[in-house]
Formats: C-alpha cells, sequence, structure tokens
C-alpha cells in the first residue's frame, strides 16, 4: 500500500461505471485513476475519492 495516496476501495469499483459510455472501469493504482478503454479517459482519484467529471479526466491512448 503506499501511504502518500488515501486508500480508494476496490469494492466501489464494482459499482461504479463511466459516465461517458457506461462500461467498464480499470483502476490504475499507481497513477491513482479510473481508466475508461472505451471512452479513452483516466477519471483521476484524489483523497481516496473518484472524480466522474468529463472535465476532470485526461485524455488516454
Amino acid at each position: 500500500m503506499n501511504d502518500t495516496h488515501p486508500a480508494f476501495d476496490r469494492h466501489m469499483l464494482e459499482a461504479l461505471i463511466c459516465p461517458v459510455t457506461h462500461g467498464r472501469l480499470d483502476y490504475d493504482g499507481e497513477r491513482q485513476e479510473l481508466i475508461s478503454k472505451s471512452a479513452s479517459l483516466a477519471f483521476p482519484i484524489r483523497n481516496g475519492i473518484p472524480i466522474m467529471l468529463v472535465d476532470e479526466a485526461r485524455k488516454i491512448d
């Protein structure tokens, strides 16, 4: 566990979906992001809280 990041409850991931595609999300613990491959977006996790706003997401290739 990385002490620099508050814990993200991975069980929460089962309840979260991409706000754009309504598809599944993958957890990237190293970057503290939730990845939507179908939307090519990475949603940040800040202080253990996923920020599911498209305006806050990072575009990925």
